[in-house]
């Protein structure tokens, strides 16, 4: 078995038309698809048994996140490359098979990122691999840009994939363990794609490789569920990941975050006009104060965890922080494209 792919769907059943159908017309046939139902009470389990016998069903009793779904997904998984597909998500024909085709040709990549444009304004771009704020914060590289403006060869080195779509390395994985399931969702991607770099895997942007994406279909663009994790979450990539004179800097750029934020917040651009649209402006404030406190509390544990992750380093101190400068994003340009969040 060549590629597995793995869609986790939380009451989703009105996305999953759209994606399945296009999976079932990719001209290249050499793979499974596992739909990991995180306890859904919309009639998805049944949709999937009637109109799609043809996916292996792996039904979780409750909402575990992202990390676990896929983590269960892998358990069932028989490729040599592992996808991750979001459920609001539609293929192009040739998506896989120009996938499975790059990631062929570079047996040292760990990992390979699809072009992923807007679901209705499918030249506007969602995602060409991702880049990182010097707190661990990341976002989509070229976001809300037209594709058409770009020159992109069908190949190009990315830091590492939006597990929205994402191949990863069967071999990548064994080495180094799939998502971080504390993450619960959000980050995690961030998290394995850095783990990847640091091991020595490089990875690649098929750019011809198309999928349309539903933005924030799943949680909303702005909700306090989804600030808290991304703001606990990106502070434990960093602890996790980053080099040690990045980490003893964290406050500091943290601060220098949120005076970026309040100066958008004053111009309503980007996230801080996402922000005053919001109808749960005092929820969303509380939500990012619990992530910075969650953060804390789980320092301890994220630094043994560091440990492990640098067992498996492979890459020079100095080849990693040239590859974090230069996919670095600036916070003006995290806050200016958009809410303050990464997305699945």
């Amino acid at each position: 078995m060549k590629a597995s792919i793995i869609i986790v769907t939380w009451n989703g059943k009105q996305h999953l038309p759209d994606c399945l159908e296009s999976l079932q017309s990719q001209t290249f046939h050499d793979f499974e698809v596992i739909v990991v139902d995180n306890g859904s009470t919309d009639g998805s389990l049944e949709y999937l048994r009637a109109r799609h016998p043809w996916v292996q069903v792996v039904q979780l009793p409750e909402n575990t996140g992202f990390a676990h779904g896929n983590n269960s997904g892998f358990s069932h998984s028989r490729g040599d490359y592992i996808i991750t597909l979001n459920n609001d998500t539609m293929a192009e024909p040739g998506w896989l098979g120009e996938l499975v085709a790059v990631a062929d040709a570079h047996p040292e990549a760990g990992m390979v990122a699809s072009r992923i444009c807007n679901f209705t304004d499918r030249d506007q771009i969602d995602s060409l691999g991702f880049r990182v704020c010097r707190d661990g914060m990341s976002r989509g590289a070229f976001r809300l840009q037209r594709y058409s403006a770009l020159t992109m060869s069908p190949v190009e080195e990315i830091l590492f994939p939006s597990a929205c779509v994402a191949l990863y390395r069967r071999s990548m994985i064994d080495q180094i363990g799939f998502f971080d399931e504390d993450f619960f969702a959000f980050c995690e991607d961030t998290d394995l794609g850095l783990r990847g770099r640091l091991a020595g895997w490089g990875a690649l942007l098929a750019s011809e490789a198309v999928v349309y994406h539903k933005y924030s279909q799943t949680t909303g663009v702005f909700s306090p569920f989804k600030l808290h994790l991304v703001e606990r979450n990106h502070y434990w990539v960093a602890l996790k990941t980053f080099p040690v004179s990045w980490i003893l800097l964290l406050p500091f750029f943290t601060v220098v975050r949120f005076l970026v934020q309040v100066v958008t917040v004053v111009h309503g651009a980007g996230a801080g006009g996402e922000f005053l649209a919001s109808e749960s402006r005092r929820s969303c404030l509380w939500a990012i104060l619990r992530g910075m406190r969650d953060a804390v509390a789980g320092t301890p544990a994220i630094l043994r965890k560091r440990s492990l992750v640098m067992r498996t380093r492979k890459l020079s101190h100095r080849h990693y922080l040239q590859l974090l400068k230069r996919y670095r994003l600036t916070f003006r340009e995290l806050l200016d494209q958009g809410p303050v969040i990464s997305d699945q």
